[in-house]
């Protein structure tokens, strides 16, 4: 499996395109705005590949500003659809225009499987940064949205945080992955579980 990372300002986001090689199906986790498009349309061609999933991992508007209408299946747990909503009245803070807010064609929760080619993505339910969000898993790699990053986790000072329901995922969901499985966070740079272990210390 291909995996391509793209970082979007003002916030920093990355979004991953994920391209299966047998298949030529690919499927972008989050996608921040609109430029991502730009960027992995060139990709996308020279593969040969089709764009079957937006996989979101959360309904914070930046991971979802930039969705068009149309170009693929917006894939959603159903407990962001509140903030999903509310995505408009972050938006002047950071100086950016109002956004169409994305429809979600699919509603995912734990345990739930997604088929990219002959690739299974695995759907683990994270909340804590916020009520519906998840982490996929998929050939030995975790992109782990706002759940966990790089020897720090993700806020939980905002609508549906809940700090100790989002240790406790971490601990039981991630943690119990193999050590040298790959987690790729929705900002800053790649990690381990393995070095989550040892480093983290939120956890």
């Amino acid at each position: 499996m291909l995996v391509f990372r793209y970082k979007e300002p003002p916030i920093d986001n990355n979004n991953y395109l994920l391209i299966d090689e047998d298949s030529r199906e690919a499927a972008l986790i989050d996608c921040s705005f609109y430029t991502v498009f730009d960027e992995i349309k060139e990709v996308l061609e020279k593969y040969s590949a089709t764009l079957r999933y937006i996989l979101l991992t959360h309904g914070h508007f930046d991971h979802i500003a930039g969705i068009k209408d149309g170009i693929a299946e917006v894939v959603m747990h159903k407990n962001d659809l509140k903030i999903l909503s509310q995505a408009n009245s972050y938006l002047p803070m950071f100086g950016i225009s109002e956004i169409k807010i994305p429809k979600i064609d699919k509603y995912i929760d734990e345990g739930d499987i997604i088929r990219l080619g002959n690739q299974v993505i695995q759907v683990l339910h994270t909340p804590g940064h916020t009520q519906g969000g998840v982490c996929y898993f998929v050939d030995g790699k975790l992109f782990s949205g706002d759940t966990i990053f790089r020897e720090a986790v993700g806020r939980c000072d905002m609508e549906g945080g809940d700090f100790d329901q989002l240790v406790e995922n971490i601990k039981t969901k991630i943690f119990t992955l193999p050590s040298e499985t790959v987690i790729y966070p929705g900002h800053g740079d790649d990690t381990t579980v393995g070095w989550e272990k040892l480093h983290n210390k939120f956890l």
